[in-house]
């Protein structure tokens, strides 16, 4: 069975900083790309990043400068550290496997940027 756990997010204050993590189970970590998505309420999903399975990144112009995506493979984990959190960062943050055709979710963390 597969699993995508996302951890870390919550509330914070604009200019703050948040850690995400994903821990994936049941696949083979290492040959997934892995991303990272989210949406705001009243909003489509989107992209926010991405790493390949051989390290190389991607991100949003959004975000680009702000978030780094990380992923370790030994603990079958991807992370995103967020950092000059604005309130337009608000949304549900989903974690994303993919490989070929085949795709996988996360169940979300909520991510609230408000003073």
């Amino acid at each position: 069975q597969v699993q995508l756990v996302e951890t870390g997010g919550g509330l914070v204050q604009p200019g703050g900083s948040l850690r995400l993590s994903c821990a994936a189970s049941g696949i083979i970590f290492s040959i997934y790309h892995m991303g990272w998505y989210r949406q705001a309420p009243g909003k489509q999903r989107e992209l926010v990043a991405t790493i390949t399975r051989g390290g190389t990144t991607n991100y949003s112009d959004s975000v680009k400068g702000r978030f780094t995506i990380s992923r370790d493979n030994a603990k079958n984990t991807v992370y995103l550290q967020t950092n000059s959190l604005k309130p337009e960062d608000t949304a549900v943050y989903y974690c994303n496997a993919w490989s070929g055709t085949v795709n996988y979710w996360g169940q979300g963390t909520q991510v609230t940027v408000s003073s």
